[in-house]
């Protein structure tokens, strides 16, 4: 399998010494807040049993109305074993020999889309009353923006009746990585938590669309009865409260059954700047982009991520996330819409100003992108203190 889509690689069995240490204060902090999680919320929190991955069938009707949500909802996620080669037919078309090499492996190995998953949580919606869930898109080292995230805005609970629910989506380290050791810490992790979902492909950028279809089948399984989805990304602040009222005046406007709002990026066109993260070559794609909404965070009723689940699987798979799913809501003549209360971008995309740390206005937003883990706990205590005073409604 090419490293595109690479499977978890063994490491050696002589690791520096640099890393052993780093793996010994990983496993002591995450023992640490083990013990502090059991002791806030109980000995039921305890519980380090794991749910097995289980295996079964999922086929999709490719003739399926793309208008209609999927309605079915079997019970075992099918892809147990990858068995997915380069489609060699495209080394054979004019315009591969000319492709920039950093995209090779990505048009060779698109139609590999569903992927086996290493750690399942199929309970998380088990009991049909979620309300909310938050998803939010994390790498494995990344366990210090998780547990920033867990205990401000992702954390679980029940608000007017109406439960909320987490997960984070990962797929395996990066080639020249301690996987290994990133495997077992992240495991523990979840033994803790139990709020994470691995798929077993390699996480780099432009494997993320890969996490968006593959959430949207899991989704589509073990989900039926959730109604809203919030998705972002592990270093942005959300104001639930805001969040949750958003939903309401649009359930009482009866704007929630195509809802799918976020910072609308319109009339973009594919960066050519080859030093960009977002570069897209000619070849690739050579026309404007549909409305799409910025990765950083996003709000979508759950009729609608069943209908770009199915018109998704027409479509080639794109390396920008993003952009794939304004594609996908292009096809579906699903428009997103634009909130001032997303800012993708962060309040003031000048990172010097004074706006970006503002608590005030952070009270009246919704999302805001980007602060760092302990950026994100100062400003999410700053925002609920008793004692803030804000003069008027900040507008920004």
């Amino acid at each position: 399998m090419m490293d595109f889509c690479g499977r978890r690689r063994r490491g050696g069995l002589l690791k520096p010494l640099l890393s052993l240490l780093l793996v010994c204060a990983s496993f002591l902090m995450l023992h640490r807040l083990a013990e502090r999680h059991a002791a806030l919320c109980g000995p039921e929190c305890a519980s380090f049993k794991k749910e097995p991955v289980r295996s079964g069938w999922w086929v999709s009707d490719s003739s399926e109305d793309p208008e209609r949500a999927s309605n079915r909802t079997p019970a075992f996620w099918d892809a147990q074993v990858l068995n997915c080669s380069e489609d060699a037919s495209v080394r054979k078309k004019e315009w591969f020999a000319s492709l920039d090499q950093r995209f090779h492996q990505f048009v060779l190995h698109r139609h590999c889309r569903y992927f086996p998953m290493i750690i399942n949580h199929p309970e998380k919606c088990a009991d049909g009353e979620v309300h909310l869930l938050v998803v939010i898109k994390s790498v494995i080292e990344q366990h210090d923006r998780r547990e920033a995230v867990r205990r401000t805005w992702g954390r679980e609970h029940t608000r007017d009746g109406r439960k909320i629910r987490t997960l984070f989506l990962l797929g395996t380290p990066t080639t020249g990585k301690d996987t290994m050791n990133l495997q077992k810490l992240l495991e523990y992790e979840d033994r803790i938590y139990k709020d994470i979902l691995q798929w077993d492909f390699m996480d780099t950028f432009f494997n993320l669309t890969l996490k968006e279809v593959n959430f949207l089948k899991w989704f589509d399984i073990f989900c039926p009865t959730v109604q809203f989805v919030f998705k972002g990304d592990d270093d942005v602040f959300v104001n639930t409260l805001n969040l949750l009222q958003l939903i309401r005046f649009r359930v009482e406007e009866h704007k929630d059954a195509e809802l799918f709002v976020g910072d609308t990026i319109s009339k973009a066109i594919p960066i050519r700047n080859r030093q960009s993260k977002y570069y897209i070559p000619k070849e690739l794609y050579d026309q404007p982009y549909p409305p799409y909404v910025g990765g950083g965070g996003f709000l979508m009723s759950s009729r609608l991520a069943r209908r770009l689940l199915v018109v998704s699987e027409k479509l080639e798979l794109y390396p920008i996330d993003d952009v794939f799913l304004g594609m996908c809501l292009k096809k579906l003549d699903v428009t997103p819409e634009m909130h001032p209360g997303f800012r993708t971008f962060g309040i003031s995309r000048h990172k010097t100003s004074r706006m970006n740390r503002e608590p005030c206005f952070y009270r009246h937003l919704i999302v805001v992108h980007r602060l760092s883990p302990q950026e994100l706990l100062d400003m999410w205590s700053s925002v609920h203190h008793q004692q803030l005073a804000c003069a008027q409604r900040a507008a920004v």
